[in-house]
Formats: structure tokens, sequence, C-alpha cells
């Protein structure tokens, strides 16, 4: 069977690709504009090689090519409908949002398989009363007038995911603006170092990932550390911890050293105010009662007050006693008279 020259160069060319890329992506390009491809193809140039050609062709170049990178045959598997192959060095991870980037939205023209729920939601629409309602409705859009203009009376999905886009509503969700439609490069499966990556496993959230990660790598560190196990990210925490554990030690060993003296010392003072505290005020000495905030200024007070009353009782009984003796005095002169 003779095999046409520009086949064999094809395979040729598409055995050299596959051997020289470390990843290769099935890609579906079905319904997208010959001229949006080629702008698809001309903004990933940089980065990667998108190349269209015949599923056979292709199944031809990855048997070529199978003795040499493991497993790569199994993406025959996925080779249907209009497609195309991606050679690139990138992450598949990477080139799965790459990918996702390069999708916009466009109108149906009915008969495409919806991608996921259509729904038309309540309110307002541009037109003005007239056949437009009956169209609406005719395709199940719950359309009425009021206030003189046509309203959409309650939010409704008017085709699920799966199920087949009709023309007539196709013309309807043009009208009301709304384009079902996702037009751009739909990975279906990536191939690297022996590995095949679908769309369920890429199809991951970036945000998710990093927070993960930052988690995983929280509890790691804090492993480390309880661990005693000494590394360049936690060195300086297990120092620190170790110089918190020794002091704690010292200070609960009650043990004297430069960093624990000054505590100490303050520890031994709240403990002797409290048993001074304990104990009667006047066993204390005035400064230990100016420590525990006891007034002593009443109290010296009431001494002097009863000193006071004492010197008076002194002098009024050596008064008396003088009087007594005057009167002794004078009757012992009248007797010897």
């Amino acid at each position: 069977m003779n095999i046409p020259v520009w086949k064999k160069k094809e395979v040729e060319r598409l055995i050299e690709l596959l051997k020289e890329s470390p990843v290769i992506a099935v890609v579906d390009i079905e319904g997208i504009p010959a001229l949006q491809l080629q702008q698809m193809r001309a903004k990933l140039r940089d980065t990667l090689v998108l190349t269209v050609s015949r599923n056979t062709l292709i199944q031809r170049a990855l048997e070529k090519v199978k003795e040499e990178k493991e497993n790569i045959e199994d993406l025959e598997n996925h080779l249907s409908g209009q497609t195309a192959l991606i050679a690139t060095e990138m992450n598949p991870f990477k080139l799965f949002n790459r990918m996702e980037d390069t999708k916009t939205n466009a109108p149906a023209s009915g008969g495409e398989v919806a991608p996921s729920n259509i729904k038309v939601q309540k309110g307002n629409t541009p037109f003005k009363p007239g056949p437009i309602v009956g169209d609406l409705q005719k395709v199940g859009i719950p359309a009425s007038i009021e206030s003189g203009k046509v309203m959409i009376k309650k939010t409704r999905i008017v085709v699920k995911e799966g199920e087949v886009i009709s023309a007539d509503l196709a013309k309807m969700l043009t009208r009301l603006d709304i384009n079902p439609i996702i037009v751009g490069l739909n990975l279906r499966i990536v191939y690297e170092d022996g590995t095949l990556f679908d769309r369920d496993t890429l199809d991951v959230d970036p945000s998710e990932i990093k927070e993960d990660i930052k988690r995983c790598i929280g509890e790691a560190f804090n492993l480390s550390v309880f661990a005693a196990y000494p590394t360049k990210e936690n060195i300086t925490t297990l120092l620190q911890k170790t110089h918190m554990d020794a002091f704690s030690l010292a200070m609960n060993s009650d043990m004297i050293v430069e960093e624990t003296l000054e505590l100490k010392l303050s520890e031994a003072q709240m403990k002797m105010l409290a048993l001074a505290a304990k104990l009667d005020p006047a066993s204390l000495d005035p400064e230990l009662l100016e420590m525990l905030g006891i007034e002593v200024e009443q109290d010296e007070k009431v001494d002097e007050e009863d000193v006071s009353d004492n010197e008076e009782k002194v002098d009024e009984e050596d008064v008396s006693d003088n009087d007594e003796n005057n009167n002794e005095n004078e009757e012992d002169s009248s007797d010897n008279e």
C-alpha cells in the first residue's frame, strides 16, 4: 500500500514533536472558528506548540514512540472528533489553567449540548410589548407584560446540563444576551513522564492548594519543634524554646542565677509581705507598715492624747496633794498658837 508522501512527513513531524516534548496534551477544538484558533495559537506560541492533525496520523505517531515513552499510547483513547495536540514543557496544572484562560462565552445557534444549566433570570427585558412575549413563552421562558414592559416573571432553568439547545431557544437566548456556549481549547488529557492526568485531577483551585501547602508547612514546623529536630527553618524557635524551658526550670527549682535573681527577690518580697499582712500590725515596724499600706498616724494621735490625759491627771493630783499639805501646815500653826 502506497502511503502519500505528505502523510509520511506529517507522521515524522509528529514523532519528532512527541519525542522532544516532556509534556503532551490532547485538546478538543470542536466549535472553534478557524480565525479564533489561529489567534489562540499565536497567543500561546511562546510557551507551547499547538498542532492540528488527523487522528489516524496522531495514532501512528504514538505507536512509533511508545517504546521510548511509557504509557504514551494511552493517549489514543482520547482521540475523537476535532482534536489537536499540545507539546510543551509546562507543568500539567499550569497548562490546564492556560487552556481554561482561552475560553470565552459565545451565543448558541441551536443543536449544541449545554455545558451547564442555562438559567434565565427574573426581571426586566429590553423588549417592547408585542409578539416577543409569545416567542419567549413558546420556549419555556415565563414572560408577561407589566406596566408597558415585557417582564420575565420568575427565574427558570430552560436547559439542563447535557441537554440539546433547540434552535428557537438559542434565538431567544441570543436576544436576551445570554451566551451559554463556551468556546476555547478544552483539555482532555495530559501526559507527563509516563503518567496521564485527566481534567478532574487538574481542575483544582490554586488558592486552595496554596492554603493546603501553608497548613502542611505549619504542621511540619510544629512537629519539628516539638520533636526538637533542628533545621534551618526552626533553629531560632528551638533556641528560644530551650531558653524559656531552662528559665522555667530555674524558677521552679529556686535556682539563683543572673537571669532569675531579680524575679526571685521580687517573689521573696511578695511572700514576705503576704506573711506580714497576716500578723498584728502592732508587732511590725513603721517601714513594713508603710509597705503594707497601713496608716499609723491615728495610732500616734491616740498615744499623744493618752500621754496628755495622763499628764493632766498627774498635775491635778500634784495640785491636790499640795493643797492638802498646805491645809495641814495651817492647822499645825494654829495649834501651836
